[in-house]
Protein backbone atom coordinates (compact mmCIF):
# COMPACT_ATOMS: atom_id res chain seq x y z
CA UNK A 1 0.00 0.00 0.00
CA UNK A 2 1.40 3.11 -0.76
CA UNK A 3 1.73 6.04 1.64
CA UNK A 4 1.60 9.84 1.44
CA UNK A 5 3.16 11.77 4.21
CA UNK A 6 0.88 14.47 3.81
CA UNK A 7 -2.14 13.34 4.66
CA UNK A 8 -4.03 13.92 7.76
CA UNK A 9 -4.67 10.34 9.29
CA UNK A 10 -7.74 9.55 11.31
CA UNK A 11 -7.97 6.45 13.39
CA UNK A 12 -10.86 5.40 15.30
CA UNK A 13 -10.80 3.67 18.19
CA UNK A 14 -14.41 2.63 19.72
CA UNK A 15 -13.99 -0.96 21.53
CA UNK A 16 -10.59 -1.09 23.26
CA UNK A 17 -8.86 2.23 25.18
CA UNK A 18 -6.14 4.27 23.55
CA UNK A 19 -3.69 2.81 25.84
CA UNK A 20 -5.01 -1.01 25.28
CA UNK A 21 -4.67 -0.68 21.71
CA UNK A 22 -1.06 1.35 21.63
CA UNK A 23 0.06 -1.48 24.16
CA UNK A 24 -1.44 -4.19 22.27
CA UNK A 25 0.09 -3.09 18.84
CA UNK A 26 3.61 -2.20 19.90
CA UNK A 27 4.40 -5.56 21.83
CA UNK A 28 6.88 -7.47 19.85
CA UNK A 29 5.29 -10.60 20.91
CA UNK A 30 1.90 -9.72 19.59
CA UNK A 31 2.94 -7.67 16.74
CA UNK A 32 4.35 -11.18 15.51
CA UNK A 33 0.98 -12.57 15.14
CA UNK A 34 -0.75 -9.43 12.89
CA UNK A 35 -2.49 -10.68 10.00
CA UNK A 36 -2.71 -8.71 6.96
CA UNK A 37 -5.52 -9.60 4.82
CA UNK A 38 -5.29 -7.84 0.52
CA UNK A 39 -9.02 -7.90 -0.13
CA UNK A 40 -8.27 -5.34 -3.21
CA UNK A 41 -5.30 -4.24 -4.89
CA UNK A 42 -5.44 -1.21 -7.82
CA UNK A 43 -8.25 -2.04 -8.19
CA UNK A 44 -9.86 0.36 -10.72
CA UNK A 45 -13.25 2.18 -10.09
CA UNK A 46 -14.84 4.18 -13.44
CA UNK A 47 -17.79 4.90 -15.29
CA UNK A 48 -17.69 2.79 -18.36
CA UNK A 49 -21.31 1.93 -19.01
CA UNK A 50 -20.33 0.49 -22.25
CA UNK A 51 -17.54 -2.34 -21.60
CA UNK A 52 -18.40 -3.61 -18.10
CA UNK A 53 -16.73 -6.72 -18.79
CA UNK A 54 -13.43 -6.22 -19.46
CA UNK A 55 -13.34 -5.00 -15.77
CA UNK A 56 -14.95 -7.92 -14.09
CA UNK A 57 -11.53 -9.61 -14.53
CA UNK A 58 -10.32 -7.17 -12.19
CA UNK A 59 -9.18 -9.54 -9.08
CA UNK A 60 -11.44 -12.16 -9.64
CA UNK A 61 -14.69 -9.60 -8.05
CA UNK A 62 -17.90 -8.29 -10.05
CA UNK A 63 -18.37 -4.80 -11.48
CA UNK A 64 -21.39 -2.78 -10.94
CA UNK A 65 -23.32 0.26 -11.57
CA UNK A 66 -21.08 0.82 -14.41
CA UNK A 67 -17.71 -0.03 -13.01
CA UNK A 68 -18.31 2.02 -9.88
CA UNK A 69 -18.75 -0.42 -7.58
CA UNK A 70 -16.20 -3.16 -7.46
CA UNK A 71 -17.65 -6.31 -5.43
CA UNK A 72 -15.21 -9.02 -4.59
CA UNK A 73 -15.38 -12.23 -1.95
CA UNK A 74 -12.68 -12.98 1.04
CA UNK A 75 -12.21 -15.71 3.62
CA UNK A 76 -10.91 -13.85 6.77
CA UNK A 77 -9.42 -15.68 10.04
CA UNK A 78 -11.40 -16.61 12.63
CA UNK A 79 -10.72 -15.58 16.46
CA UNK A 80 -12.31 -16.70 19.44
CA UNK A 81 -10.20 -13.88 21.97
CA UNK A 82 -10.80 -10.57 21.29
CA UNK A 83 -9.46 -9.08 17.95
CA UNK A 84 -7.91 -5.05 17.01
CA UNK A 85 -9.07 -4.73 13.42
CA UNK A 86 -7.82 -1.66 11.41
CA UNK A 87 -9.50 -1.04 7.42
CA UNK A 88 -6.62 0.69 5.82
CA UNK A 89 -7.97 2.63 2.35
CA UNK A 90 -5.96 4.18 -0.35
CA UNK A 91 -7.53 6.00 -3.43
CA UNK A 92 -5.25 7.55 -6.10
CA UNK A 93 -6.28 8.44 -9.47
CA UNK A 94 -5.09 7.47 -12.39
CA UNK A 95 -3.08 9.75 -14.46
CA UNK A 96 -3.83 10.67 -17.79
CA UNK A 97 0.08 11.94 -18.35
CA UNK A 98 2.98 13.72 -16.55
CA UNK A 99 0.75 16.47 -15.62
CA UNK A 100 -3.18 15.52 -15.26
CA UNK A 101 -5.51 12.72 -14.22
CA UNK A 102 -8.38 11.83 -15.77
CA UNK A 103 -10.74 12.46 -12.95
CA UNK A 104 -9.81 16.00 -11.24
CA UNK A 105 -13.03 16.41 -9.01
CA UNK A 106 -13.74 14.92 -5.58
CA UNK A 107 -16.28 12.32 -5.06
CA UNK A 108 -18.04 10.49 -2.57
CA UNK A 109 -16.69 7.11 -1.53
CA UNK A 110 -16.48 4.09 0.66
CA UNK A 111 -15.72 0.53 1.93
CA UNK A 112 -18.49 -1.51 2.58
CA UNK A 113 -19.24 -4.86 3.95
CA UNK A 114 -22.32 -6.82 2.19
CA UNK A 115 -24.52 -8.15 4.68
CA UNK A 116 -26.81 -10.94 3.87
CA UNK A 117 -30.39 -10.02 4.31
CA UNK A 118 -30.06 -6.60 5.04
CA UNK A 119 -28.24 -3.18 4.39
CA UNK A 120 -24.92 -2.91 3.72
CA UNK A 121 -22.13 -1.71 6.12
CA UNK A 122 -20.13 1.65 5.98
CA UNK A 123 -16.65 0.76 7.01
CA UNK A 124 -14.78 3.44 5.64
CA UNK A 125 -16.59 6.92 4.09
CA UNK A 126 -14.46 9.08 2.50
CA UNK A 127 -14.79 11.94 -0.06
CA UNK A 128 -11.87 11.94 -2.58
CA UNK A 129 -9.77 14.76 -3.18
CA UNK A 130 -9.41 16.91 -5.99
CA UNK A 131 -7.76 14.32 -8.04
CA UNK A 132 -5.00 13.68 -5.64
CA UNK A 133 -3.88 10.50 -3.28
CA UNK A 134 -5.47 9.71 -0.03
CA UNK A 135 -4.99 7.01 2.04
CA UNK A 136 -6.89 6.42 5.64
CA UNK A 137 -6.50 3.86 8.45
CA UNK A 138 -9.70 3.09 10.52
CA UNK A 139 -10.57 1.07 13.71
CA UNK A 140 -13.37 -1.10 12.75
CA UNK A 141 -12.96 -3.66 15.58
CA UNK A 142 -16.30 -2.84 16.89
CA UNK A 143 -17.08 -5.01 13.61
CA UNK A 144 -15.43 -8.25 14.36
CA UNK A 145 -18.93 -10.25 14.62
CA UNK A 146 -19.01 -9.67 11.21
CA UNK A 147 -15.53 -10.09 10.24
CA UNK A 148 -14.70 -13.61 10.06
CA UNK A 149 -15.51 -16.32 7.86
CA UNK A 150 -16.30 -15.28 3.88
CA UNK A 151 -17.54 -11.83 3.21
CA UNK A 152 -17.91 -9.63 0.72
CA UNK A 153 -16.74 -6.30 0.46
CA UNK A 154 -17.47 -3.55 -2.19
CA UNK A 155 -15.52 -0.64 -2.89
CA UNK A 156 -17.33 2.28 -4.58
CA UNK A 157 -16.51 5.76 -5.85
CA UNK A 158 -18.98 8.29 -7.28
CA UNK A 159 -17.48 9.13 -10.63
CA UNK A 160 -18.37 9.51 -14.41
CA UNK A 161 -14.96 9.56 -15.50
CA UNK A 162 -13.06 6.51 -17.46
CA UNK A 163 -10.59 5.81 -16.33
CA UNK A 164 -11.00 7.27 -12.85
CA UNK A 165 -9.66 6.19 -9.44
CA UNK A 166 -7.66 2.95 -8.15
CA UNK A 167 -8.36 1.99 -5.15
CA UNK A 168 -6.16 -0.37 -2.18
CA UNK A 169 -8.16 -2.41 0.49
CA UNK A 170 -6.71 -3.82 3.63
CA UNK A 171 -7.26 -5.77 6.92
CA UNK A 172 -5.03 -6.19 9.93
CA UNK A 173 -6.02 -8.20 12.68
CA UNK A 174 -4.32 -8.05 15.38
CA UNK A 175 -5.35 -10.82 18.52
CA UNK A 176 -5.45 -8.92 22.00
CA UNK A 177 -3.75 -11.51 24.85
CA UNK A 178 -6.66 -10.44 28.08
CA UNK A 179 -4.25 -11.62 30.42
CA UNK A 180 -2.25 -8.79 30.06
CA UNK A 181 -4.89 -6.54 31.32
CA UNK A 182 -6.14 -5.74 34.91
CA UNK A 183 -9.38 -3.99 34.06
CA UNK A 184 -12.17 -4.84 31.99
CA UNK A 185 -11.80 -4.46 27.99
CA UNK A 186 -15.24 -3.82 25.85
CA UNK A 187 -15.65 -6.61 22.56
CA UNK A 188 -18.94 -5.89 20.19
CA UNK A 189 -20.78 -9.13 20.23
CA UNK A 190 -23.70 -8.61 17.80
CA UNK A 191 -23.86 -6.30 14.82
CA UNK A 192 -27.16 -5.25 13.13
CA UNK A 193 -27.26 -3.09 10.06
CA UNK A 194 -30.00 -0.13 9.64
CA UNK A 195 -30.29 1.18 6.90
CA UNK A 196 -27.44 2.67 3.90
CA UNK A 197 -29.52 5.16 1.91
CA UNK A 198 -27.11 7.26 -0.71
CA UNK A 199 -29.88 9.35 -1.86
CA UNK A 200 -31.86 11.09 0.72
CA UNK A 201 -33.67 13.65 -0.89
CA UNK A 202 -36.96 15.65 -0.94
CA UNK A 203 -38.34 14.15 -3.93
CA UNK A 204 -37.98 10.75 -2.49
CA UNK A 205 -38.05 10.57 1.30
CA UNK A 206 -41.20 11.45 3.55
CA UNK A 207 -40.60 14.62 5.26
CA UNK A 208 -40.43 12.52 8.65
CA UNK A 209 -37.90 10.61 7.45
CA UNK A 210 -36.82 7.07 7.30
CA UNK A 211 -38.14 4.51 9.85
CA UNK A 212 -36.64 1.07 10.44
CA UNK A 213 -37.48 -1.84 12.44
CA UNK A 214 -34.59 -3.37 14.32
CA UNK A 215 -34.91 -6.45 16.89
CA UNK A 216 -32.21 -5.69 20.03
CA UNK A 217 -30.74 -9.14 21.26
CA UNK A 218 -30.51 -9.01 24.91
CA UNK A 219 -26.77 -9.89 26.79
CA UNK A 220 -25.01 -6.68 25.83
CA UNK A 221 -24.00 -4.47 28.01
CA UNK A 222 -24.29 -1.33 26.01
CA UNK A 223 -25.73 -0.44 22.57
CA UNK A 224 -24.16 2.02 20.39
CA UNK A 225 -25.46 3.50 17.40
CA UNK A 226 -23.61 4.13 14.62
CA UNK A 227 -24.07 7.32 11.92
CA UNK A 228 -22.87 8.04 9.11
CA UNK A 229 -23.93 11.14 7.03
CA UNK A 230 -22.36 13.83 4.56
CA UNK A 231 -24.69 16.82 2.70
CA UNK A 232 -24.52 16.91 -1.46
CA UNK A 233 -25.92 18.80 -4.06
CA UNK A 234 -26.66 18.04 -7.70
CA UNK A 235 -25.24 21.00 -9.10
CA UNK A 236 -22.14 22.18 -7.06
CA UNK A 237 -23.81 25.30 -5.82
CA UNK A 238 -25.46 26.07 -2.47
CA UNK A 239 -27.90 23.39 -1.00
CA UNK A 240 -27.15 20.88 1.11
CA UNK A 241 -23.28 20.90 0.49
CA UNK A 242 -22.49 23.92 1.70
CA UNK A 243 -25.80 24.86 3.96
CA UNK A 244 -26.27 22.37 7.10
CA UNK A 245 -29.13 20.74 8.00
CA UNK A 246 -30.81 19.08 10.95
CA UNK A 247 -30.22 15.71 11.14
CA UNK A 248 -32.65 13.69 14.14
CA UNK A 249 -32.65 10.22 15.48
CA UNK A 250 -35.86 8.98 17.29
CA UNK A 251 -36.14 5.21 19.12
CA UNK A 252 -40.03 4.70 19.13
CA UNK A 253 -40.60 8.43 18.29
CA UNK A 254 -38.83 9.55 20.70
CA UNK A 255 -36.05 12.37 19.65
CA UNK A 256 -33.07 11.02 21.39
CA UNK A 257 -30.32 12.99 19.19
CA UNK A 258 -30.16 16.14 16.61
CA UNK A 259 -27.43 17.98 15.06
CA UNK A 260 -26.22 19.51 12.55
CA UNK A 261 -22.98 17.81 10.29
CA UNK A 262 -20.49 20.68 9.64
CA UNK A 263 -16.78 20.63 8.67
CA UNK A 264 -15.05 23.61 8.78
CA UNK A 265 -11.28 22.39 8.86
CA UNK A 266 -11.77 21.54 5.11
CA UNK A 267 -8.13 24.38 4.59
CA UNK A 268 -6.41 21.36 6.96
CA UNK A 269 -6.55 18.81 3.63
CA UNK A 270 -5.69 21.85 0.64
CA UNK A 271 -1.90 19.98 0.40
CA UNK A 272 -3.56 16.73 -0.52
CA UNK A 273 -6.20 18.75 -3.32
CA UNK A 274 -3.60 19.06 -6.31
CA UNK A 275 -6.58 20.68 -8.75
CA UNK A 276 -8.47 22.51 -6.34
CA UNK A 277 -9.34 25.78 -7.77
CA UNK A 278 -8.68 29.49 -6.63
CA UNK A 279 -11.78 31.66 -7.11
CA UNK A 280 -11.73 35.49 -7.33
CA UNK A 281 -12.07 36.18 -4.11
CA UNK A 282 -8.96 34.11 -3.29
CA UNK A 283 -10.65 31.10 -1.60
CA UNK A 284 -9.55 27.59 -3.11
CA UNK A 285 -12.42 25.31 -3.85
CA UNK A 286 -11.05 22.68 -1.27
CA UNK A 287 -11.18 25.12 1.66
CA UNK A 288 -15.23 25.95 1.63
CA UNK A 289 -16.79 24.18 5.33
CA UNK A 290 -19.01 21.30 4.12
CA UNK A 291 -22.04 19.56 5.61
CA UNK A 292 -20.11 16.78 7.65
CA UNK A 293 -17.59 16.39 5.21
CA UNK A 294 -13.77 17.84 3.61
CA UNK A 295 -12.26 16.91 0.32
CA UNK A 296 -9.69 14.19 0.72
CA UNK A 297 -10.75 13.04 4.60
CA UNK A 298 -13.07 10.16 5.54
CA UNK A 299 -15.99 10.68 7.53
CA UNK A 300 -16.03 9.97 10.83
CA UNK A 301 -19.54 8.55 12.43
CA UNK A 302 -21.55 9.71 14.77
CA UNK A 303 -21.26 7.32 17.82
CA UNK A 304 -24.40 7.01 20.18
CA UNK A 305 -24.61 5.41 23.39
CA UNK A 306 -28.33 4.22 23.44
CA UNK A 307 -28.72 1.49 26.07
CA UNK A 308 -31.30 3.57 27.82
CA UNK A 309 -33.50 3.43 24.62
CA UNK A 310 -32.52 -0.11 22.85
CA UNK A 311 -33.56 -2.30 24.95
CA UNK A 312 -33.86 -5.99 24.12
CA UNK A 313 -36.29 -6.27 22.25
CA UNK A 314 -37.91 -5.06 18.82
CA UNK A 315 -37.80 -0.96 18.54
CA UNK A 316 -38.13 1.40 15.51
CA UNK A 317 -35.35 3.43 14.86
CA UNK A 318 -36.22 6.87 12.45
CA UNK A 319 -33.44 9.13 11.10
CA UNK A 320 -34.56 12.34 9.21
CA UNK A 321 -32.94 15.01 7.52
CA UNK A 322 -35.07 18.44 7.24
CA UNK A 323 -35.28 21.00 5.33
CA UNK A 324 -33.51 19.31 2.44
CA UNK A 325 -33.29 21.14 -0.49
CA UNK A 326 -36.35 20.33 -2.88
CA UNK A 327 -35.66 19.83 -6.53
CA UNK A 328 -36.03 22.91 -8.68
CA UNK A 329 -36.75 23.74 -12.78
CA UNK A 330 -33.43 22.74 -14.06
CA UNK A 331 -33.60 19.35 -11.77
CA UNK A 332 -31.28 20.09 -9.61
CA UNK A 333 -31.18 19.86 -5.63
CA UNK A 334 -29.99 18.90 -2.71
CA UNK A 335 -29.46 15.19 -1.00
CA UNK A 336 -27.53 13.59 1.54
CA UNK A 337 -25.67 9.84 1.91
CA UNK A 338 -26.31 8.48 5.39
CA UNK A 339 -26.44 4.86 6.88
CA UNK A 340 -26.53 3.43 10.02
CA UNK A 341 -26.17 0.07 11.99
CA UNK A 342 -26.01 -0.83 16.04
CA UNK A 343 -23.74 -2.51 18.04
CA UNK A 344 -23.91 -4.52 20.97
CA UNK A 345 -20.96 -4.10 23.53
CA UNK A 346 -20.06 -6.44 26.26
CA UNK A 347 -17.26 -5.69 29.10
CA UNK A 348 -14.76 -8.86 29.15
CA UNK A 349 -13.22 -8.98 32.67
CA UNK A 350 -9.51 -10.15 33.23
CA UNK A 351 -9.39 -14.00 33.95
CA UNK A 352 -8.38 -13.21 37.54
CA UNK A 353 -11.27 -11.23 38.12
CA UNK A 354 -13.60 -14.10 37.08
Amino acid sequence: MRLNSTVKWRVFVPMFSVCAVLTLLCSPSVASQVQRVSILHEVDIQFSPGNPGELASVMGGEIFENGRVVRRNVVLPDYDEPVAIKAQVAVYPVAKDDRNVYDKWDRAGDVRLVVPDGPPIEMVKFVTSYGGFTEFEVDVSHLAPLLRDECVFEAFVDTWVSPAWQVDFELLFTPADTSEYSSPIEQSVWVEPVMFVQSYNAQDIHPEGIGVDVDVPPGADRVLLYYYVSGHCTDGRGGDEFVTKDNVIRVNDVVVYRFRPWRDDCRDFRAVNPYTARWSDGWWSSDFSRSGWCPGDVVEPLVIDLSDHLVPGRHRIGYAVEDVRPIDSAGHFGYWRVSSYVVGIEAIKPADQE
